[in-house]
Protein backbone atom coordinates (compact mmCIF):
# COMPACT_ATOMS: atom_id res chain seq x y z
CA UNK A 1 0.00 0.00 0.00
CA UNK A 2 2.73 2.29 1.14
CA UNK A 3 5.65 3.75 -1.07
CA UNK A 4 7.52 4.85 2.27
CA UNK A 5 6.82 5.45 6.10
CA UNK A 6 9.11 7.47 8.02
CA UNK A 7 9.74 9.31 10.91
CA UNK A 8 9.83 13.12 11.37
CA UNK A 9 11.07 14.89 14.13
CA UNK A 10 10.58 18.84 14.49
CA UNK A 11 10.75 21.50 16.75
CA UNK A 12 12.56 22.84 19.46
CA UNK A 13 10.98 20.02 21.78
CA UNK A 14 12.14 18.03 18.74
CA UNK A 15 8.44 16.21 18.39
CA UNK A 16 8.30 13.07 16.77
CA UNK A 17 5.78 11.95 14.22
CA UNK A 18 4.96 9.01 11.82
CA UNK A 19 4.79 9.84 8.54
CA UNK A 20 3.47 7.36 5.63
CA UNK A 21 3.13 8.02 1.75
CA UNK A 22 1.06 6.13 -0.17
CA UNK A 23 1.34 5.31 -4.24
CA UNK A 24 -1.94 6.52 -5.08
CA UNK A 25 -1.94 10.18 -3.48
CA UNK A 26 -4.69 12.30 -3.31
CA UNK A 27 -3.84 14.45 -0.30
CA UNK A 28 -2.51 14.37 2.99
CA UNK A 29 -4.21 14.14 5.99
CA UNK A 30 -2.51 15.48 9.31
CA UNK A 31 -4.17 13.45 12.95
CA UNK A 32 -3.98 16.18 16.02
CA UNK A 33 -4.42 14.15 18.80
CA UNK A 34 -6.80 14.96 21.64
CA UNK A 35 -5.86 15.38 25.45
CA UNK A 36 -3.67 11.96 27.39
CA UNK A 37 -3.26 10.66 23.98
CA UNK A 38 0.11 10.29 21.42
CA UNK A 39 0.93 9.92 17.40
CA UNK A 40 0.53 5.64 19.25
CA UNK A 41 -3.66 5.78 19.85
CA UNK A 42 -5.07 2.89 18.36
CA UNK A 43 -8.27 5.07 17.15
CA UNK A 44 -6.23 7.52 15.28
CA UNK A 45 -4.51 4.95 13.35
CA UNK A 46 -7.50 2.32 12.42
CA UNK A 47 -8.49 5.78 10.51
CA UNK A 48 -4.96 5.99 8.89
CA UNK A 49 -5.07 2.94 7.67
CA UNK A 50 -8.67 2.96 6.10
CA UNK A 51 -7.32 6.49 4.75
CA UNK A 52 -4.18 4.93 3.11
CA UNK A 53 -6.52 2.45 1.64
CA UNK A 54 -8.19 5.23 -0.01
CA UNK A 55 -4.53 6.80 -1.57
CA UNK A 56 -4.33 9.30 1.22
CA UNK A 57 -0.50 9.85 2.77
CA UNK A 58 -0.85 10.17 6.75
CA UNK A 59 0.77 12.29 9.34
CA UNK A 60 0.29 10.72 12.94
CA UNK A 61 2.58 13.03 15.58
CA UNK A 62 2.75 13.95 19.06
CA UNK A 63 1.68 17.67 20.03
CA UNK A 64 3.91 17.70 22.70
CA UNK A 65 7.18 16.53 24.29
CA UNK A 66 6.93 14.42 27.63
CA UNK A 67 7.99 16.78 29.50
CA UNK A 68 5.59 19.47 28.50
CA UNK A 69 2.61 16.83 29.22
CA UNK A 70 3.62 16.48 32.75
CA UNK A 71 1.81 20.14 32.93
CA UNK A 72 -1.92 19.53 32.45
CA UNK A 73 -2.35 23.14 31.49
CA UNK A 74 -0.50 22.63 28.29
CA UNK A 75 -2.72 20.05 26.96
CA UNK A 76 -5.87 22.63 27.05
CA UNK A 77 -3.54 25.24 25.63
CA UNK A 78 -5.29 25.13 22.15
CA UNK A 79 -3.02 28.03 21.07
CA UNK A 80 -0.10 25.94 21.54
CA UNK A 81 -1.53 23.26 19.83
CA UNK A 82 -2.68 25.14 16.99
CA UNK A 83 0.91 26.11 16.63
CA UNK A 84 1.69 22.29 17.03
CA UNK A 85 -0.08 21.58 13.75
CA UNK A 86 1.16 24.50 11.38
CA UNK A 87 5.02 23.56 13.07
CA UNK A 88 4.28 19.73 11.99
CA UNK A 89 2.88 20.50 8.25
CA UNK A 90 6.29 22.48 7.67
CA UNK A 91 8.31 19.60 8.94
CA UNK A 92 6.62 17.22 6.36
CA UNK A 93 9.57 16.84 3.69
CA UNK A 94 8.61 19.09 0.37
CA UNK A 95 6.83 16.24 -2.09
CA UNK A 96 4.52 15.32 0.95
CA UNK A 97 3.85 18.84 1.66
CA UNK A 98 2.64 20.05 -1.46
CA UNK A 99 -0.13 18.35 -1.55
CA UNK A 100 -3.49 19.19 -0.61
CA UNK A 101 -3.70 18.67 3.20
CA UNK A 102 -6.36 17.79 5.80
CA UNK A 103 -6.61 17.49 9.11
CA UNK A 104 -8.27 14.89 11.17
CA UNK A 105 -8.83 15.87 14.80
CA UNK A 106 -9.87 14.42 17.75
CA UNK A 107 -10.52 15.73 21.89
CA UNK A 108 -8.86 19.03 22.10
CA UNK A 109 -6.89 18.21 19.08
CA UNK A 110 -10.17 19.24 16.64
CA UNK A 111 -9.63 22.42 18.23
CA UNK A 112 -6.15 22.81 17.36
CA UNK A 113 -7.25 21.80 14.18
CA UNK A 114 -9.84 24.66 13.74
CA UNK A 115 -7.42 27.02 15.06
CA UNK A 116 -4.53 25.92 12.79
CA UNK A 117 -7.21 25.52 9.94
CA UNK A 118 -8.19 29.45 10.29
CA UNK A 119 -4.78 30.63 10.27
CA UNK A 120 -3.92 28.93 7.62
CA UNK A 121 -7.02 28.73 5.14
CA UNK A 122 -4.88 28.43 2.00
CA UNK A 123 -3.27 25.29 3.25
CA UNK A 124 -5.49 23.29 4.81
CA UNK A 125 -8.41 22.30 2.21
CA UNK A 126 -10.67 20.23 4.95
CA UNK A 127 -11.23 19.61 8.33
CA UNK A 128 -12.57 16.19 10.45
CA UNK A 129 -13.56 16.34 13.88
CA UNK A 130 -14.15 12.73 15.42
CA UNK A 131 -15.63 13.45 19.13
CA UNK A 132 -14.14 16.56 18.72
CA UNK A 133 -14.06 19.64 21.16
CA UNK A 134 -14.26 22.20 18.37
CA UNK A 135 -16.13 24.76 21.47
CA UNK A 136 -12.36 25.06 22.47
CA UNK A 137 -11.68 26.58 19.07
CA UNK A 138 -13.25 29.88 20.87
CA UNK A 139 -13.40 32.69 18.09
CA UNK A 140 -11.41 31.01 15.17
CA UNK A 141 -14.50 29.41 14.22
CA UNK A 142 -16.04 31.86 12.86
CA UNK A 143 -12.87 32.32 10.13
CA UNK A 144 -12.30 28.62 9.12
CA UNK A 145 -12.90 28.36 5.73
CA UNK A 146 -11.98 25.06 5.18
CA UNK A 147 -14.87 22.60 4.84
CA UNK A 148 -16.09 20.94 8.17
CA UNK A 149 -17.21 17.86 9.57
CA UNK A 150 -18.38 17.34 12.66
CA UNK A 151 -18.56 13.46 13.82
CA UNK A 152 -20.25 12.83 16.91
CA UNK A 153 -21.11 9.48 19.11
CA UNK A 154 -24.77 10.18 19.42
CA UNK A 155 -24.50 8.73 22.83
CA UNK A 156 -22.06 10.89 23.99
CA UNK A 157 -23.77 12.95 26.28
CA UNK A 158 -22.57 16.51 26.78
CA UNK A 159 -20.12 16.41 23.72
CA UNK A 160 -23.30 16.32 20.70
CA UNK A 161 -24.73 19.81 22.43
CA UNK A 162 -20.97 21.07 22.26
CA UNK A 163 -20.64 20.25 18.72
CA UNK A 164 -24.02 21.21 17.74
CA UNK A 165 -22.85 24.48 19.23
CA UNK A 166 -19.98 25.02 17.21
CA UNK A 167 -21.75 23.76 14.06
CA UNK A 168 -24.18 27.17 14.36
CA UNK A 169 -21.18 28.97 14.83
CA UNK A 170 -19.10 27.75 11.56
CA UNK A 171 -19.51 30.02 8.79
CA UNK A 172 -17.63 27.20 6.04
CA UNK A 173 -19.08 24.42 4.30
CA UNK A 174 -20.20 22.34 7.06
CA UNK A 175 -21.75 18.68 7.85
CA UNK A 176 -22.43 17.25 11.80
CA UNK A 177 -22.65 13.78 11.99
CA UNK A 178 -23.91 11.71 14.69
CA UNK A 179 -23.03 8.08 14.69
CA UNK A 180 -26.15 6.15 16.40
CA UNK A 181 -25.41 4.38 19.48
CA UNK A 182 -21.61 5.24 19.74
CA UNK A 183 -20.09 6.71 22.93
CA UNK A 184 -16.97 9.20 23.01
CA UNK A 185 -14.14 6.51 21.97
CA UNK A 186 -16.63 4.86 19.51
CA UNK A 187 -15.76 1.32 21.36
CA UNK A 188 -18.95 -0.02 19.72
CA UNK A 189 -19.12 -2.38 17.19
CA UNK A 190 -19.02 -0.50 13.66
CA UNK A 191 -18.97 2.62 15.38
CA UNK A 192 -15.18 3.53 14.22
CA UNK A 193 -15.45 2.07 10.88
CA UNK A 194 -18.14 4.46 10.33
CA UNK A 195 -15.98 7.43 11.51
CA UNK A 196 -13.59 6.13 9.01
CA UNK A 197 -16.18 5.79 5.76
CA UNK A 198 -17.28 9.67 6.64
CA UNK A 199 -13.84 11.14 7.21
CA UNK A 200 -13.33 9.02 3.89
CA UNK A 201 -15.69 10.30 1.89
CA UNK A 202 -15.09 14.22 3.38
CA UNK A 203 -11.46 13.82 2.63
CA UNK A 204 -12.58 12.49 -0.81
CA UNK A 205 -14.46 15.21 -1.66
CA UNK A 206 -12.71 18.05 -0.27
CA UNK A 207 -9.13 17.07 -0.99
CA UNK A 208 -8.17 17.99 -4.61
CA UNK A 209 -4.98 18.30 -6.48
CA UNK A 210 -5.23 21.69 -7.76
CA UNK A 211 -4.56 24.03 -4.96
Amino acid sequence: MSDRSSAIVFGEQRLQGDLVAVAAVRGLVVFTHGSGSSRQSPRNRFVARSLQARGFSTLLFDLLSEDEEVDRANVFDIELLAERVLEALEAVPAPVRALPVGLFGASTGAAAALVAAARRPGDVQAVVSRGGRPDLAGDALVDVRAPTLLIVGAADDGVVELNRAAYRTLRCEKDLQLVPGATHLFEEPGALEEVARLAGEWFEAHLVTHR
